[in-house]
């Protein structure tokens, strides 16, 4: 799907690649598939400078978050690679501080992640065997997860485009945005035909297909429930969601 053109596009600088993806859910095998037609399209065109942006959300409601980080941290010590924080990264991080959440953030998904870090659960739990859970699973996940987890970014501005998990709220500069519409906005955002000073790229809210519209580009196409994990490349005034 390419961006429409009957407005100013906007444009990386130039040499620079961008390929942006949102919402893994703890879909491992997605974000290998993903990995390797980058690396595929990166061998076939060499661009000058290539960026890999990830929306977050990486954790939780799909089988395998630890591996995921495990990917993601990989990664990193090979490309060039900006992670941003979504809402179940800094649900999880309050939850670590506060384990008398933890049936909230079960709710949320969770359970799916406890369980990939080989904690096992029982049902009909207490809230203080839920908090004991909690404690289980931060002495199970490695420090270079947990490291990872507290050093994710709000946001990301390259060129005309705004990188984030959510959105921002209309009105509001960028650079004056809060972190929780950052993370958790929606309707105010999604239903907002306006300029927002960049063009935002975001996940956060599931669609059927990308959306690539006037004023911002949606990538989250829900893959833990639909097996379908969005590719964004942008380069120059070009975009392309696979």
């Amino acid at each position: 799907m390419i961006a429409p053109q009957n407005s100013p596009r906007p444009k990386l600088p130039n040499g620079v690649r961008i390929y942006a993806m949102s919402d893994i859910h703890g879909c491992a095998h997605l974000l290998e598939q993903m990995f390797a037609v980058i690396d595929a399209d990166m061998a076939n065109s060499r661009p000058y400078r290539a960026i890999e942006v990830f929306l977050g959300d990486y954790i939780d409601r799909g089988p395998d978050s630890r591996r995921t980080l495990d990917l993601l941290i990989e990664r990193s010590r090979r490309r060039n690679t900006v992670f941003l924080k979504g809402n179940h990264e800094a649900f999880l991080t309050s939850v670590l501080e506060d384990p008398s959440r933890a049936a909230e953030w079960f709710q949320f998904g969770g359970l799916q992640t406890l369980m990939s870090y080989g904690v096992s659960v029982a049902p009909g739990l207490g809230k203080d065997e839920l908090s004991g859970l909690v404690r289980e699973l931060s002495s199970a996940m490695p420090p270079e997860h947990i490291a990872f987890l507290r050093q994710l970014r709000p946001t990301f501005t390259c060129g005309d485009f705004f990188f984030v998990h959510a959105g921002v709220r209309p009105g509001i500069p960028l650079s004056e945005q809060s972190e929780q519409d950052l993370l958790w906005i929606r309707d105010e955002f999604l239903q907002s035909k306006r300029r927002f000073g960049k063009y935002v790229v975001h996940g956060h809210t599931p669609v059927r297909q990308a959306e690539l519209l006037e004023n911002r580009a949606n990538i989250d196409t829900g893959a833990y429930a639909t097996g379908n994990l969005t590719l964004l490349s942008i380069q120059g005034n070009s975009m392309l969601a696979i």
